[in-house]
């Protein structure tokens, strides 16, 4: 078996690692620079890499190719192998082959980090021996090879999904379907919701689905899918059928088992993460988490890195790193949190994005605006008829300046773009520790 793999990230590389324990002949090919500790994992397993462009010779004789997820269809070599009808899987796809663990999958526009992370932070607090892994943690590939569970928490991306065929889920959590990455399935909205719900793919009786009840296509979706799986939908408040809410003052789960405890107990403020919470406490319920883990997981989680995170006070002023807002979702909630005049930050690469949908919340809670992005011409578009305060900038330090100027004592600064990183920042964890670093110098 000649497996290729294209992408030599976290992904890649777990990918390569796995092939090649299952006996594979594996080659590493990577149109850009491979990361050295990337490079010095493929040279200590001996395979074969190339970076820098891929030679079509060897990447079209593959049987198979493991396909990063970065990678878009629309990529020339992976239009070459389509023509070729080369068979192309995700990395999930082929963990999935060489393990039994019981998997547990979250994916939905917005929340996805933080609820996987809550979900492996309660089954940490039961003593439930999960790895944590998809877009957080170690590649699940390189944890079936060399580091195997029993059972695994997973966050998967639309795109992770896309290349999924064969894989289970035990227990799928479908957060939300809304708008984002529109350019990478042909400014479809349809084609980004199908990928979606490919979480709930080879699912039987056994298995559940965790979902938001209220969300505007999931309902309408899973009539497409026979009803043979175990049903936990959620809702805000008391709704027919859901069986999670937030019953006046209490947190409340009705089904796998009775769950409750105060609202004032959980450790994440707001709608967003009720629902967040919510997910998190049906999915591990679910797994076998005894009532009194998930109660404590719930008060204690601190949150993740990146979203609504508050970096410091700066001369009276609040700055809070929400770098993981890259659609206008993210960003919305982000804002509805909002309990001072905010200094908003928005920009970077553009996902087919429709900025209506937060146009009300940016006038009721915005002092100002900072564009931050390589070509900023969409927000002056979409946000200057609110006649704010603007700035326009293109570097992190430029940014953070200008959002100080702006800023009064009282107010939040706050980093939630709306959009991906890619245009002026590795990934979305380098902006928001760009962000982090230029505003704590500003300490000194």
């Amino acid at each position: 078996m000649r497996t290729v793999i294209l992408g030599a990230g976290e992904s890649g590389v777990g990918a390569a690692v796995l092939a090649q324990k299952q006996g594979a002949e594996v080659f590493v090919s990577d149109s850009g620079h491979i990361g050295e500790p990337y490079k010095q994992m493929l040279e200590r397993y001996g395979i074969a890499w190339e970076e820098g462009g891929h030679t079509a010779q060897r990447v079209l004789a593959a049987d198979e190719v493991v396909k990063s997820p970065g990678i878009p269809d629309t990529a020339p070599m992976v239009a070459a192998l389509r023509e070729r009808r080369v068979p192309i899987i995700s990395e999930i796809e082929l963990a999935g082959r060489y393990t039994d663990a019981r998997m547990i999958c979250i994916t939905g526009s917005n929340g996805k980090t933080t609820t996987t992370s809550l979900i492996h932070h309660i089954l940490q607090k039961a003593g439930m021996n999960y790895g944590l892994a998809g877009n957080i943690g170690r590649s699940l590939a390189y944890q079936v090879a060399e580091a195997p569970r029993p059972g695994y928490v997973i966050e998967l991306s639309s795109f992770q999904l896309d290349n999924m065929y064969d894989f289970r889920a035990d227990v799928a959590v479908l957060l939300n379907i809304t708008p984002d990455h529109l350019d990478r399935y042909g400014f479809c909205m349809q084609n980004y919701v199908d990928a979606k719900m490919r979480i709930l793919r080879n699912q039987g009786p056994d298995d559940t689905f965790v979902f938001w009840q209220g969300d505007e296509y999931v309902g309408r979706e899973l009539r497409k899918y026979p009803a043979s799986r175990r049903l936990c939908p959620f809702a805000d408040s008391p709704e027919a059928g859901a069986v999670g809410y937030a019953d006046g003052d209490t947190f409340r789960i009705t089904a796998p088992v009775a769950f409750s405890m105060p609202l004032a107990e959980l450790s994440l403020p707001g709608r967003h993460n009720l629902r967040n919470s919510l997910a998190a406490a049906l999915a591990a319920l679910s797994a076998g988490a005894p009532a009194g883990a998930v109660r404590a997981g719930l008060a204690d989680f601190p949150g993740v890195e990146h979203r609504l995170e508050r970096v410091c006070d700066v001369n009276g002023v609040h700055y809070v790193n929400d770098s993981k807002a890259t659609n206008v979702d993210a960003c919305r909630w982000a804002l509805e949190s909002m309990t001072t005049p905010v200094v908003l930050i928005l920009g970077g690469k553009d996902k087919g994005n429709d900025y209506a949908e937060v146009l009300p919340l940016v006038r009721q809670k915005c002092r100002a605006l900072v564009y931050l992005g390589a070509d900023n011409a969409k927000l002056h578009a979409a946000f200057d008829d609110l006649h704010l305060p603007v700035a326009d900038t293109h570097s992190m330090a430029d940014c953070v300046e200008a959002a100080a100027a702006l800023a009064r004592p009282g107010d939040t600064v706050l980093l939630s773009p709306c959009c991906a990183s890619f245009d002026l920042f590795h990934n979305m964890e380098d902006r928001g520790e760009q962000f982090k670093e230029r505003v704590r110098e500003r300490l000194a």
